[in-house]
């Protein structure tokens, strides 16, 4: 029997844009085990919305994902709406949708790129990357940014969408059909990507079930659920799509939901355009009255929840996010013992797991009973920098 060793895959590790630590427990080329370690990321957004009015929790919580960005702001004023019982007008549910569709595509196309990265496969990364770029240029042209929005509003949305701007979008989602199209062949058919990743990382429809995963990586493993039909919000049970699953749990069944997946966002900016009349795109929403609320939404990574507790103050008494990454990740415990030390990067990615969406509470240091300000935090931070200067004969 060959000596067990640890492969630290982590905090940090190109494989990672975000810091998290997975331990591979190896025996020769084999993984046996995986040790999971999360909490190096903690910003403490949760508690910074106590602090703001209730209008400016968008953009806070906006910047939790840079990629899922509008996410979290349609799952907060989701929240909201509910606490306050009001329904938005259909001109301003169609750009929400529009917009989150965009955004679904946005995050298929970069996770489809990286994960062609992962394997050694760049070209699929510079095919994906360069047909992520129509995306978003949309995004700047109806709202001015690429990444951040800034649309989603409690009782509508900020902006709307101009009508000279629609032939526009038409015509880059007219573009992008041939491309996915592409991209769906290539998965397929590439004997490279079959070897890779057919029978690699299987995560079974019951194991799927026991650890409660989300979006793709359930849909994946034949577990039917969308929360876009489940529990439809804006006005997802107008247009007509479809929930994309396959059974085989697998890699290579993840890539192929997320490919077939952004045919059914197309389709829904497609419809959305068609069905949007003219009209208004908000409600007035003057005072948040005592209660609570649950906002709902499908990320591109799956179900993102946004509970929020008001006490008829200018600023929620409570804010509690649960996003999908939080319940994805641990899949890993399952899916990567018993493969290659090179499989085990791509099935790590394979969840598209975002980090700063998993980690948004507040770290407190204890000292003994005591638990330190953020002024003391700070200053134990700028204190630890000035003994590594010394130490280190740093200016």
């Amino acid at each position: 029997m060959s000596e067990r060793k640890i492969i630290p895959i982590g905090p940090y590790h190109p494989l990672q844009e975000e810091p998290e630590f997975f331990k591979l427990i190896v025996e020769g080329e084999r993984v046996i085990e995986l040790e999971i370690e999360i909490g190096y990321n903690h910003r403490g957004i949760e508690k910074l919305a106590e602090s703001k009015h209730w209008d400016q929790v968008p953009f806070a919580v906006e910047r939790i994902c840079g990629i899922c960005s509008t996410s979290h702001p349609f799952a907060y004023v989701l929240a909201v709406e509910d606490l306050l019982g009001i329904k938005v007008p259909p001109r301003a549910n169609y750009i929400r949708m529009i917009i989150d569709e965009l955004q679904r595509l946005h995050s298929h196309l970069l996770w489809l790129g990286l994960a062609g990265h992962f394997i050694g496969y760049n070209t699929i990364w510079m095919w994906a990357w360069k047909a992520r770029e129509p995306v978003l240029d949309l995004f700047e042209l109806m709202t001015g940014n690429r990444q951040h929005y800034a649309m989603m509003k409690i009782g509508g949305v900020r902006r709307d969408i101009n009508e000279e701007d629609f032939p526009a979008i038409k015509k880059m989602v007219k573009e992008l059909y041939p491309t996915l199209t592409m991209f769906a062949k290539v998965v397929k058919d590439d004997p490279v990507i079959q070897k890779r990743t057919k029978g690699v990382g299987i995560l079974s429809k019951e194991q799927a079930i026991s650890f409660a995963v989300l979006g793709p990586i359930a849909r994946a493993s034949g577990v039917d659920i969308d929360v876009r039909r489940d529990d439809a919000y804006a006005l997802y049970d107008t247009v007509n799509w479809s929930v994309i699953v396959q059974e085989g749990g697998d890699i290579y069944a993840k890539i192929l939901v997320r490919v077939l997946e952004m045919f059914e966002s197309c389709s829904i900016i497609e419809q959305s355009l068609a069905k949007m009349t003219k009209g208004d795109i908000e409600v007035e929403v003057r005072d948040i009255p005592p209660g609570e609320g649950i906002g709902r939404v499908e990320a591109p990574r799956g179900e993102c929840i946004h509970y929020v507790k008001s006490d008829g103050t200018n600023r929620p008494v409570r804010h509690k996010i649960r996003a999908p990454s939080l319940m994805n990740v641990p899949s890993n415990l399952v899916t990567v013992p018993g493969y290659t030390i090179s499989d085990a990067a791509i099935t790590l990615a394979a969840v598209d797991p975002c980090y700063c969406c998993t980690e948004r509470s507040a770290a407190f240091l204890k000292t003994g009973e005591k638990v330190l300000t953020g002024d003391e935090l700070v200053k134990l931070s700028i204190d630890k920098t000035e003994q590594l200067k010394k130490e280190y004969g740093c200016k």
